[in-house]
C-alpha cells in the first residue's frame, strides 16, 4: 500500500486543480463568519461563535468535489488506464485514494477551522465582544466539521468511481445536496435527517440549529455519516473491480 499512497501524493503534488479547490474552503468559512458578524441580527455570544464556526463543516462541499476528482478526474484525463496497468489490484488503488483523500479532506477541515477561528475572533474583538476560547460547544462544532470534511472526501471518491464522468459526478453530487435532500426535507421531514448532507450537518452544526432544524443528535449524525462513508467505499472498490476501464 505504501507505494500506492506515494503515487497518490505525487499526483496531488503535480496537479493544481485539487489544491485550488481546497484553497476555496477557508474562503467559505471566512465569508460565513464575516456575514454572521456583520449582520447584527443577534448578539455575538458563545452560541453565535458555534454558528460562525459551523461553516467549517459546510466547506465539506469542496472536499466532496475534491474526492470526486480522485477517480473521475483520472477518467477525464485518461490516466486511469496507466494507473490500473501499473497496479492491476484495483481494490488497493481505490483504497489508497480513499485513505489519502480522506486525510487531506480532514487537513482541509483543520485549515478551515484555524482560519475560521482567527477571523471570528477578530470580528468579535472588532465589535467589542468577548470571544470564549474555552467554550466546549464551539470546539465540538469545529471537530465535527473536520470529520465531515474527511467523510465527504471519501464519499466523493465513491461517487467518482460510480459515475466516472467528472462533470456528471459533480452535477449529481451537488444536485443531490441542493435538490434531493431539500425536497425530501420538505415532503418527508423524518427521512431527511438520515440523508448524508443532513447527517453531516448534525455532526458539524452548532447545538442550537440542530434542535431547530430537526437534525439527528451529534453522535447520531456521526454514526450515520460513517455508515455512508463505508458504503460508498465498498461501492467504489466493487465498481472499480468489475467495470472495464474504457
Amino acid at each position: 500500500m505504501n507505494p500506492l499512497i506515494r503515487t497518490e501524493l505525487l499526483k496531488l503534488r503535480t496537479v493544481r486543480s485539487p489544491w485550488l479547490l481546497l484553497a476555496a474552503s477557508p474562503l467559505l468559512v471566512v465569508a460565513g463568519a464575516s456575514g454572521l458578524a456583520i449582520s447584527g441580527n443577534r448578539p455575538l455570544d458563545v452560541v453565535a461563535q458555534s454558528q460562525a464556526l459551523a461553516h467549517v463543516g459546510l466547506a465539506s462541499l469542496f472536499t466532496l468535489v475534491f474526492g470526486i476528482l480522485a477517480v473521475a478526474g483520472e477518467y477525464r484525463h485518461q490516466t486511469i488506464t496507466d494507473t490500473y496497468l501499473s497496479t492491476p489490484a484495483r481494490g488497493l488503488v481505490i483504497g489508497a485514494k480513499l485513505l489519502v483523500y480522506s486525510v487531506f479532506g480532514a487537513l482541509a477541515g483543520v485549515v478551515s477551522g484555524v482560519v475560521g477561528l482567527a477571523v471570528t475572533a477578530a470580528w468579535w474583538a472588532g465589535k467589542g465582544a468577548s470571544f470564549a476560547w474555552a467554550d466546549p460547544a464551539m470546539w465540538t462544532t469545529i471537530g465535527g466539521g473536520i470529520a465531515w470534511n474527511a467523510a465527504f472526501a471519501a464519499i466523493g471518491v465513491g461517487v467518482g468511481a460510480l459515475v466516472r464522468s467528472l462533470v456528471g459526478a459533480i452535477a449529481v453530487a451537488l444536485a443531490w445536496v441542493a435538490l434531493v435532500e431539500g425536497i425530501v426535507g420538505q415532503l418527508i421531514g423524518g427521512l431527511a435527517r438520515w440523508l448524508p448532507f443532513n447527517a453531516g450537518q448534525a455532526l458539524g452544526a452548532a447545538a442550537e440549529p440542530m434542535m431547530a432544524r430537526d437534525l439527528l443528535p451529534r453522535w447520531g449524525g456521526g454514526t450515520v455519516l460513517v455508515v455512508y462513508t463505508f458504503a460508498f467505499a465498498v461501492l467504489a472498490v466493487g465498481t472499480s473491480m468489475r467495470r472495464d476501464v474504457s
